[in-house]
């Protein structure tokens, strides 16, 4: 937990970051993270794309994000597979090369519950840099408790935003 704390931290000093729980009820929930970069858009892309490069292992089933891989084209997935298991975290639903990744991706505990999760990235140009922005809608029934999730699936979400922007 030390360690995640100081990553944010650091990850902070680097870029301008803003998360938000915008609704939640026990059938959905909406989230949006904003963050800048001092990498340009077609950078920021070649990350995103690449998430073994800045997903937290800590949120993998295999402890280990250089097992994640993501195939950007309209049903294309990002999947994690290790040696006896795989999982298809999300699948790809729109690609606009170097500005916008849809994805329908219920990641973890949330396929479980046969909950709907679209997760949209935007890259825009900001200065010599760029903004990125995660929007995330879930729907699902009452029973799937998703404003319970929201607070969880919201600071898995601060974190992966803190890592994708992050430059050393």
């Amino acid at each position: 937990m030390k360690r995640l704390a100081c990553a944010l931290v650091l990850a902070g000093l680097a870029t301008t970051a803003q998360a938000d729980v915008v609704a939640a009820a026990p059938d959905h929930y909406v989230l949006r993270h904003e963050a800048t970069s001092s990498l340009a858009p077609a950078a920021m892309w070649q990350r995103l794309v690449h998430p073994e490069t800045w997903w937290s292992p800590d949120h993998s089933y295999s402890g280990d994000a250089a097992n994640l891989a993501l195939a950007p084209v309209a049903g294309g997935l990002w999947t994690e597979t290790w040696d006896g298991g795989s999982v298809a975290h999300g699948q790809v639903l729109t690609v606009l090369e170097g500005e916008l990744l849809r994805l329908d991706a219920p990641f973890g505990p949330l396929q479980a519950l046969g909950v709907t999760v679209v997760w949209t990235i935007t890259i825009a140009p900001d200065g010599d840099g760029s903004k990125v922005t995660f929007d995330e809608v879930a729907n699902g029934t009452a029973a799937s408790g998703l404003a319970d999730l929201a607070p969880a699936v919201d600071a898995v979400k601060a974190q992966a935003m803190a890592r994708l922007t992050h430059t050393d």
